[in-house]
Formats: structure tokens, C-alpha cells, sequence
């Protein structure tokens, strides 16, 4: 009986086949498509919803309901059975519909007289498509064989609806892929900018998901299967130069490309009339459902690794490599799903912008994007499934939406908006020069972070008085094995060749927490950003720590040299970290390298503890810079990466600007350099008010210089420090709103 059951789905198939090839218009092929399923199906009712909109699943196509009921029956997702099936992504098989749980009786449709009901879920990769229904009067649950034909047919309006086979006149529907889309992320990267879709992975694209020929099929699935084992086993053999986590990764490829169950379903699905890539297809749909609904994170990191092979078998099949031959765009913005800093380093800065559809505020690619000033955003849903190489695409890194696809009127608004930037940075580049001196003669020192090589040039041009953060962990990020000392001095050497004099605050390495070398085993640490990372890495592992301080020594050479520790906690870190940088020292001089002219050692102030440390700290060290993204996660226990908390908690709190007061006057009191250095400085009001509480030295991005400077010049830091007093006199929990107000009224728009 089975048999004879998967002979009807493959008739079933290869009869959609033909309604495919016929020139048809859409409503047409839906039409038949529906009465097919029915007749096939021997029940009284077959229906197609489609998504309208996110939110709106719309009637397409009936065979049993009432015909004025198609385009005019709506629901909601989640609403009804129908609507419970497209958001949960999962079926609904029942015998007694209208007692199911959210029924919803729609009178215009008929369908009171019909018990039985199994909603299948069209999707593809995962993306929620529409919903199949099929319905009878009898009440009866459907079989497993009927369900599986359901959901192979499912599959292939899936790939037809991709395909735009249902658009036309009386569809209803538009053509996928080529109306304006509007996603909102989160903000990476500030800025704005307009180019066109360059796809880091393209989209395989299945053409044909029915075949005629399963015999043909099977074996072109089997030979496929055995060219992707030999892959992975090829990578497992070279595996040696990579880390165990890698190693892992692998492992993984092999179990699920020697998955008996895995390979089975697939035959299944092809026996049953699906082109061999439609059964791979079919498969990793269903994983990334799976993914999408998944608690666990190791599930979801193997269902992770079997979505990648998936795509590794899909190409294999399909001939669609990596390298698609699409060339890059004079203007591109990268599309990703996620991407390595290796990886963004290869494209170089000839990527305009990059939309990341999944990413944190504290990844490694958000850290390229600031170094090179690239608007990023970040969390853009959909952003893979929804962009095709080529398409025009705005980002707005100032609000964290992408625009693909842009209206005329979108796309001026926009190219208004930039060009109001371009004129603001004319603006700010007369007075590139001028030292960022406030109307009542206070002197503020801005300076830039940077990480890479490529980021030096910007300390000319941005106006820049020094580098006050060298990132030194970004040469770690980007290399499979640990780098030699002789490399690394010859790098440190160079970005004080560029410097040119200027001041170099290096910072040593800064790990653990979201970045973790590929080359070091990670620990599964249930809150790792108050775990083992920056300087508690570099004590544990002093090795590590010598080796990077010996190399800033020998590039040193003679120069001043500036260094300065990550995520001090207590003064005794403090002091061994130190004891490690003057070991170092002598060892250098012993050897007979030529030692630092001059040498800062300092300490970065990043958790409030260090802010109560004895007075002799204060002494001890030679300066302190406060990292202001990781203080201020601290101080309101509001992790920077939850979506959630982060923006509840604002800079200029009145409680947080008293603890940076408490600092100021500490460090005055023992005249000891202090700076602030974090997104926040980067922000002229939040600069503004930094410096008006006493910061005489800022360290952002280089873009950020001219702006925050501009603002500077323009106001007087005792009035805004009064106007601060006066706000947290009154019991404002923030001086954000009365600092606004005052510049309003003296005429400066922030």
C-alpha cells in the first residue's frame, strides 16, 4: 500500500512539473495546483494561504471552499489553525477541527462543514512561505504516508512560489525578491551609505525540484554523497594546522555526511519525485526550523554544522561554487549571515557597508567595521533569504534599517542624508587642525582608536592628537596559530612608523568574553563576560603576556613606549602584570636590545571595583584610561550584547557621572593622567558632557573626532558642567534632556 501511495505522490509531482512548464499566470497555477492535490488526495477540500505581508496570511487558492472567498479570507499569524501552523512552523493533523484548540470559524469560506483538517507549513530554509491545507467531512486523522506527500508537495510550492510561478494577473501576489523590503537591525556602525548587494555566500538556487527519473536521481545523490564524504575527510587530514574547535566542527561534517537516517530521508524524498538538490533542500528546511525553535546551544550548533553541509552538498550537486562568477560591484555592501574577521579582511576596505543578519554589538566583525568606520548593521532578519547579488540596498547605521530595493522617494531622502554628512565633514575639516579648545579655554586631548595598519593613515586626517587604544587583539583574532614575537614587533614597529611621533597607547591583549582566538581551546562559561578574559588570561597564561611585551619593547627601539593593561580589577593585578613588563625589560637589556626611550605602563579602568582601589594604586600607575563599554555594562549590570537592557541605561545617568566624578577626583588628587576611551566619547553630547565633567583626554573613532570637536569649540564646559549640577540638584535621573535643552537655547543643534 505504501508503494502504491508513493507511486501517487510521484504522479502527483510530476503532474505540478507540468502545471510549472504550461504559460499559465499565476492564479491560474494555483488553481490547479489545488484541484490537483485534491483530486489526488480524495478529499473534499485542498487550500493555499500565502503570506501577504509578515503579519498576513491571505487565501490564494481553494478546491472545496467557497470560490468568493480566495483574495478575501485574511488572518493573522498565530490566528486560527492555519495561523497556528505558520507561525510554529510545525503541522496540524485533526480529525475534529472545529474542538481544536484556536479554531476560528471565517462563515465566508463554507469550511463549517468539514471535520477533518492537516495544515501543512510552506517554507523554505526555514522562512515561513504560506500554509497548505487540506480538509474532508469525515472525521479522520490523516496517515503518516499522507502527511509526508503533503509535506514534499509543500516543498515544491515553496520552490515555485521562490521561482515567482504564482505572480501574475489575479495572483495578487508580487514577484519575490524585486519589491522594496525594509529590515530593521540593531546598530553596529554608525553612518549612511547607498551601493549594491554583494552576497558573502550566495544562494544555491534549485530550478527544477521535480524529476521524472528517481533511478537517475538516486544515483546522482549517491555519487554527490561520496564526493562530499571524501571533502570532509580531505579537511579532517588537514586539520592538524587548525584548532581542536575547527576540529570539532569537522567531526561534525563527518557524522551527518555518514548519517544512514539523514541519507535515508533523502532517498525517501527523491523516491517520491524531488530532484536530488530538492531532497537536500527539503532536508535543511527542516533543520533550520528545528534551529530556529531550538533551547539548547550545542543542538543548535549541530544543527548549525548541518545546515553548512547541506549547503556543501548543494553545490556539489548543483555545480553552484562559492565562486558564482558574480562579479563585486564598483560600490558593494556586504551580505552575510555571519562572517569572520579573517574573512572581512580578505574583502579589504573596498566594502562600502555590511549587513549582517546575525552579529553582536562586541563581535569581531563590529570591531573591523569601527576600525575601518564602515556602517554596519547588525541582526538584520531575513537579510540572506530576502537579498540578491546586485540589488540596490541602503544602510543606515545612525538607526540600524537597511533599505533593499528602494522607492525613488526612500532613495532621495536618503542621498539627502548623505550628502548633509559629506557637507558636516567639509565642515569639520577646516578645523582639523585647531586644537579642541572650549570657549571658557579648556583644552581637550582627541584622540583615535584604532587595531589594524589600515587604520593609521586616519590620524592625520581625521585630526587626531595620538592613538589613545591600539587594539593588539585583532593580530591574534585573524590568524589560525598563534603569532611569532619577530611578527608581531615588526607590526608594532610599523604603527609607530606611522604614528610618526605621536603618542601609541597600546593595550595588550584582550580575550575571552565574545572574542576567542581560533586557535584556543573556548570555555563554556555560563557568563563569560565576567569570566576568564583580558589581563586574567595574560596572568594565568604568562607566556603569552612576556612574549607580547618583549615585542613592544624591540619595536619600541629607542621610542617612547606606551602600554597599558585590559579589565584591571584589583591593584594586585595590577602590580603582577606590571612585575611581568619590568622582568621583560630587564631580560631585554640583558640581551642587549636597545631599551624605550621613555615607558608608560597603565591600567584600563573597566569595572567599578578599581575605582575604590587604594590610594597607592593611584600612585603606582602612570595613567588610567576608563573603557567606557565595559564600565558601563558594570555599573548598571546590563549586558551590552542583550538587546533588551543595553539602551534602558543611559551614559549620562546621574549616578554614573558621579562614580566618573569620584574617579576624576582621584586621579586629580595624585596627578594621575586620565582618559576616556568607548563609543561614548565618539557621541558630541555625551563628549560634551565628559569633558565638562573633567575629562581633559577622549579616545574614539577616527570619524567621530570632527564632530565631537566641532561642538567643543562651540560651548563653554563650566556652563554645561553647571547645567549638569543643576539637573542632578533637581533629581533628574539624567542630564541628557536639560544638556540638550541648554544647547538649544544658545543655538547649537546637537
Amino acid at each position: 500500500m505504501a508503494v502504491e501511495f508513493e507511486s501517487e505522490s510521484r504522479k502527483l509531482l510530476g503532474r505540478l512539473r507540468d502545471v510549472m512548464a504550461e504559460d499559465a499566470a499565476g492564479q491560474t497555477r494555483l488553481d490547479k495546483i489545488v484541484q490537483l492535490i485534491a483530486t489526488s488526495m480524495s478529499t473534499e477540500v485542498c487550500s493555499i494561504y500565502l503570506f501577504r505581508d509578515t503579519e498576513t496570511l491571505e487565501l490564494c487558492a481553494t478546491e472545496g471552499l467557497e470560490a468568493e472567498a480566495v483574495h478575501q479570507t485574511r488572518m493573522r499569524l498565530g490566528e486560527g489553525l492555519v495561523g497556528r501552523v505558520a507561525k510554529s512552523k510545525r503541522q496540524i493533523n485533526t480529525a475534529d477541527a472545529p474542538n481544536e484548540r484556536g479554531f476560528r470559524y471565517m462563515p465566508e469560506t463554507g469550511e463549517e462543514r468539514y471535520s477533518s483538517f492537516c495544515g501543512i507549513p510552506i517554507q523554505r530554509l526555514g522562512e515561513a512561505l504560506g500554509v497548505l491545507v487540506v480538509q474532508s467531512k469525515a472525521a479522520r486523522q490523516f496517515t503518516p504516508d499522507e502527511v509526508y506527500a503533503l509535506e514534499v508537495v509543500a516543498m515544491v510550492i515553496a520552490e515555485m512560489t521562490e521561482l515567482g510561478a504564482f505572480v501574475g494577473e489575479g495572483a495578487a501576489l508580487s514577484a519575490r525578491h524585486q519589491q522594496p523590503v525594509m529590515i530593521r537591525g540593531l546598530i553596529g556602525q554608525e553612518g549612511a551609505v547607498e551601493g549594491h548587494v554583494f552576497l558573502h555566500e550566495p544562494r544555491v538556487t534549485v530550478t527544477n525540484p521535480v524529476s521524472d527519473d528517481p533511478v537517475a536521481e538516486q544515483a546522482r545523490m549517491t555519487d554527490a554523497i561520496e564526493r562530499l564524504r571524501v571533502s570532509v575527510d580531505d579537511l579532517l587530514e588537514n586539520s592538524q594546522a587548525v584548532d581542536a574547535e575547527q576540529k570539532q566542527v569537522f567531526e561534525s561534517y563527518r557524522m551527518f555526511a555518514n548519517s544512514r537516517s539523514w541519507l535515508r530521508r533523502m532517498e525517501a524524498d527523491i523516491a517520491n519525485g524531488l530532484t536530488a538538490e530538492a531532497a537536500v533542500e527539503k532536508e535543511q528546511s527542516l533543520a533550520r526550523t528545528r534551529m530556529g525553535q531550538a533551547t539548547d546551544p550545542y543542538l543548535r550548533e549541530r544543527l548549525h554544522d548541518l545546515d553548512d553541509l547541506s549547503n556543501r552538498l548543494l553545490r556539489i550537486l548543483t555545480g553552484q561554487g562559492q565562486e558564482t562568477g558574480a562579479e563585486m560591484p564598483e560600490d558593494p555592501v556586504l551580505v552575510a549571515r555571519n562572517i569572520g574577521p579573517g574573512e572581512l579582511l580578505e574583502y579589504g576596505k573596498r566594502i562600502r557597508g555590511i549587513v549582517l543578519e546575525e552579529g553582536s554589538v562586541g563581535s569581531h566583525a563590529t570591531i573591523v567595521a569601527r576600525a575601518w568606520a564602515i556602517p554596519l548593521v547588525i541582526r538584520a532578519g531575513k537579510i540572506t533569504t530576502e537579498a540578491l547579488n546586485g540589488d540596490p540596498i541602503l544602510v543606515d547605521g545612525d538607526q540600524g534599517i537597511v533599505h533593499l530595493r528602494p522607492d525613488d522617494v526612500v532613495q532621495n531622502a536618503f542621498r539627502d542624508k548623505i550628502a548633509m554628512k559629506a557637507r558636516a565633514q567639509e565642515r569639520y575639516s577646516s578645523i582639523r587642525e585647531q586644537p579642541a579648545k572650549a570657549l571658557c579655554g579648556s583644552v581637550v586631548g582627541l584622540h583615535m582608536n584604532a587595531g589594524l595598519m589600515a587604520d593609521l593613515p586616519s590620524l592625520g586626517s581625521s585630526g587626531a592628537e595620538g592613538v589613545g587604544l591600539f587594539r593588539t587583539e585583532l593580530q591574534f583574532l585573524i590568524r589560525n596559530q598563534m603569532p611569532r614575537r619577530g611578527e608581531l614587533s615588526a607590526l608594532y614597529s610599523r604603527v609607530m612608523d606611522a604614528a610618526q611621533g605621536k603618542r601609541v597607547a597600546f593595550r595588550t591583549l584582550d580575550i575571552g568574553s565574545d572574542k576567542v582566538l581560533p586557535y584556543m581551546k573556548p570555555n563554556d562559561e555560563p557568563n563569560p563576560a565576567l569570566g576568564w578574559r583580558a589581563i586574567r588570561v595574560g596572568l594565568d597564561k604568562p607566556g603569552v603576556l612576556r612574549m607580547q611585551v618583549q615585542a613592544l619593547i624591540r619595536a619600541a627601539a629607542g621610542r617612547p613606549l606606551t602600554v597599558m593593561f585590559p579589565f584591571v580589577a584589583q591593584m594586585e593585578e595590577f602590580r603582577a602584570a606590571r612585575c611581568e613588563f619590568e622582568k621583560a625589560l630587564e631580560r631585554e637589556k640583558v640581551l642587549g636590545h636597545p631599551m624605550p626611550e621613555t615607558v608608560e605602563v597603565g591600567a584600563m579602568l573597566e569595572t567599578p571595583s578599581l575605582g575604590f582601589a587604594p590610594d597607592v594604586f593611584y600612585d603606582e600607575v602612570d595613567f588610567l584610561s576608563i573603557g567606557g563599554n565595559d564600565l558601563k555594562q558594570f555599573f548598571f549590570a546590563a549586558d551590552r550584547e542583550n538587546e533588551r537592557v543595553r539602551r534602558r541605561y543611559d551614559t549620562l545617568n546621574v549616578s554614573f557621572l558621579r562614580f566618573l566624578r569620584q574617579v576624576i577626583d582621584r586621579c586629580e588628587a595624585h596627578n594621575t593622567p586620565l582618559s576616556f576611551c568607548g563609543e561614548d566619547a565618539g557621541r558630541p553630547v555625551e563628549a560634551l558632557c565628559l569633558a565638562a565633567m573633567g575629562f581633559r583626554a577622549l579616545s574614539m573613532r577616527p570619524a567621530s573626532i570632527g564632530p565631537v570637536k566641532h561642538l567643543i569649540l562651540r560651548c563653554n564646559l563650566d556652563e554645561v558642567r553647571t547645567v549638569i549640577e543643576e539637573a542632578a540638584a533637581r533629581g533628574d535621573q539624567s542630564v541628557r534632556a536639560a544638556v540638550v535643552a541648554y544647547l538649544a537655547d544658545v543655538g547649537w543643534a546637537t
